[in-house]
């Protein structure tokens, strides 16, 4: 392979003359030409603060996050930086909320989340467990399939080439001696991709599909009754494009009915025009079948979620695992919503230093929520004070690779 990634990287003189000589008249001089000032440096995107500056803190319910934190140590407790508050946290009772306030201010140091441009503010979206109808068995009622992985998707670890690359993946697929590109949406909608036998199950509702892609996991209720659990495998490699900024900004829908019940019902008032909708966004997700009993869906850390209390943050700024004190509203509303979350998933549409996803559980209700927060928020990510921070402010360095829901 080659080309997988290209890198992109005056003085002036004066002289004098004596009052008893002519003066002589000098040549114009051309002045030097004018440099640009440099941009201002981006800012570090993880700020150290105290613990004063964490809005709310104070004020938090920390038995409520003490479940969701032990599933974080379950994969930390032995990576650099975690093992001594991982051990203590052990020996903690889950039900005081002051012993638990000490262990956090003991143990931890809060860092604030920041744009590259200095600010604090950034999107705080939801999503949330749907539950699916389908058959292992095509049928007129289910008829579009849920794939698994197929055989000839390729993920190349850039990190493996190049090591300031870490956590970064290719997607693609050999044709002859060139890697290029998997199949977009459309492609493997309209049969390109070598996916039969990759159906895991069929069902009933295409626009319920797409918003089982974009959420990264659910579960598929069986006609016996039965329900299954799936989650993300694989994506293939395009980036997320949201369908609702694309009907509105086409004059489909006002912009505050773009939530994802305004674009369901926007599809079945127009089934004709729905494919071409869908396939804006060439993000394809591919899922895998997950053990029953499970407390949650299973997050990009390989721990259930756990509802109200896990997001999807970026991890190329955020390590996946920590906590992270968010400060933002209830859906659309202005009541504040300021709690103690633990970033334990990603998501393809997840990407800035100041966004997160946030997980509302499953059913009906998660699902109303997470469809209508979109709001602003602040985050404070909370590491351990043995963790070595990399230079760079990024967690890349000290995590390892995520999936993406989205």
């Amino acid at each position: 392979m080659k080309n997988l990634l290209a890198l992109f990287l005056t003085l002036a003189v004066s002289a004098c003359a004596t009052i008893e000589k002519p003066v002589a008249i000098p040549p114009p001089v051309t002045p030097p030409p004018t440099v640009p000032a440099a941009p201002p440096a981006a800012m570090p995107p993880l700020q150290p603060v105290g613990w004063e500056a964490v809005a709310g803190w104070r004020d938090e319910d920390l038995t409520a996050a003490w479940d969701a934190f032990k599933q974080s140590c379950s994969a930390l407790h032995s990576r650099p930086g975690w093992q001594p508050a991982c051990t203590a946290a052990a020996a903690l009772p889950p039900s005081n909320n002051q012993a638990l306030r000490e262990f956090f201010e003991q143990y931890f140091a809060p860092y604030q989340a920041t744009q590259p441009d200095g600010g604090f503010e950034g999107l705080v979206t939801g999503y949330y467990e749907p539950l699916l109808n389908g058959s292992r068995t095509p049928s007129r009622r289910y008829r579009y399939p849920l794939y698994g992985v197929p055989d000839d998707l390729l993920v190349v670890d850039l990190g493996s080439v190049y090591p300031e690359l870490k956590n970064m993946r290719l997607r693609g697929r050999i044709d002859g001696r060139r890697v290029v590109p998997y199949y977009n949406r459309a492609e493997i909608e309209n049969g390109a991709a070598p996916l039969r036998g990759k159906e895991l199950y069929w069902v009933d509702d295409a626009v319920e599909l797409f918003f089982l892609q974009i959420q990264g996991s659910g579960k598929i209720r069986l006609p016996s009754g039965e329900t299954m659990n799936v989650g993300y495998a694989d994506q293939n490699g395009y980036p997320y494009k949201s369908i609702g900024k694309a009907l509105v900004e086409r004059g489909d829908l006002p912009l505050e009915k773009a939530s994802m019940q305004g674009i369901k019902d926007w599809g079945k008032q127009n089934p004709d025009k729905l494919p071409e909708l869908l396939n804006l966004n060439a993000s394809y997700v591919f899922f895998r079948e997950l053990p029953g009993g499970l407390n949650g869906p299973l997050g990009a850390l390989g721990v259930p979620l756990t509802a109200g209390r896990s997001i999807a943050v970026d991890a190329r700024y955020i390590p996946l695992g920590a906590p992270v004190f968010l400060a933002t509203t209830w859906p659309n509303s202005a009541k504040p919503l300021n709690r103690l979350m633990l970033a334990q998933d990603t998501g393809g549409a997840i990407r800035g230093v100041v966004r997160a996803d946030f997980f509302w559980g499953f059913g009906k209700d998660a699902g109303k929520q997470a469809g209508g927060m979109k709001q602003s928020g602040k985050m404070w990510v909370l590491l351990p004070k043995a963790y070595a921070l990399p230079q760079n402010g990024t967690a890349g360095n000290n995590q390892g690779a995520a999936g993406s829901g989205g």
